[in-house]
């Protein structure tokens, strides 16, 4: 399979959040107690703070990056953990161009319980990788405090994290695939004029496992085509669901995602 990534330092001792003694080009790491609902599922988020300059990545971050990956399995009550990704930054580094956050990612996170009305609290350890110059793989163990008090204002942070989540596309995409030797090609198009500004796109699966290379967007009699690499555990051809194909375009105020291809 293809390299992912080139981690040049470690850096996995777990950590308290706001610890003194935090990895190169993080200045704080916390879990925000966010509000529980009426159903019982609560919303959190993830206060990643980084020196100036550093960066961390988004959930398809392209050829090269580690997004944030969460183990829950400390937390009492935790049944299912969703993030809720805001618009990433395109960020251009050597040629290399990668989705990601500059200097501070606030990530919200959807929680649901085992027990709804039993506390969801107790240690979180997330895996991650932030790069200046060079990239380093980090592991922190936060701790999932109890929500706000129900009345309590929504939380600013969460809230504007929430305002830039991608808006939802409701055009199938027009794709078509072909067999390559570790994987399969998907090229997904749609009509470009409602996309007018759109300058990277992002390319996933609903499927673990699969990495997907970083989206070629080309514009053309207008319309609007992305082309990326899937490649599988095997590293060979394999069967793909077009309906579990989704497009990210991003352009500089927000994104849009596109779910499923057409036929």
């Amino acid at each position: 399979m293809r390299a992912i990534f080139t981690l040049a330092l470690a850096a996995a001792t777990a950590l308290p959040a706001l610890a003194d003694d935090l990895p190169p080009g993080i200045v704080s790491a916390r879990l925000i107690p966010g509000h529980a609902a009426a159903d019982g599922t609560r919303v959190t988020a993830l206060d990643l703070q980084l020196e100036p300059g550093w960066k961390t990545y988004w959930r398809s971050p392209g050829d090269s990056g580690v997004p944030p990956q969460f183990d829950w399995s400390g937390a009492a009550n935790v049944a299912g953990a969703t993030p809720l990704w805001p618009t990433p930054e395109v960020i251009d580094s050597g040629g290399d161009r990668t989705l990601g956050y500059h200097d501070r990612l606030v990530l919200p996170i959807e929680l649901a319980p085992h027990r709804p009305g039993q506390p969801m609290t107790g240690p979180v350890a997330v895996d991650l990788g932030v790069c200046e110059n060079v990239c380093v793989p980090v592991h922190v163990t936060l701790d999932l405090p109890a929500p706000d008090a129900p009345g309590t204002p929504a939380d600013p942070l969460i809230a504007a994290a929430l305002a830039r989540m991608p808006d939802r596309g409701d055009a199938a995409l027009d794709c078509t695939l072909a067999d390559i030797a570790d994987g399969v090609q998907v090229t997904a198009g749609l009509a470009a004029p409602a996309h007018p500004d759109a300058v990277a796109a992002a390319m996933e699966l609903a499927e673990p496992g699969v990495w997907v290379s970083q989206a070629d967007l080309t514009r053309e009699g207008g319309r609007l085509t992305a082309t990326a690499d899937f490649v599988g555990p095997t590293g060979k051809p394999f069967a793909l669901d077009p309906a579990k194909v989704r497009l990210t375009l991003i352009g500089p105020d927000g994104a849009v995602e596109y779910q499923g291809c057409a036929g």
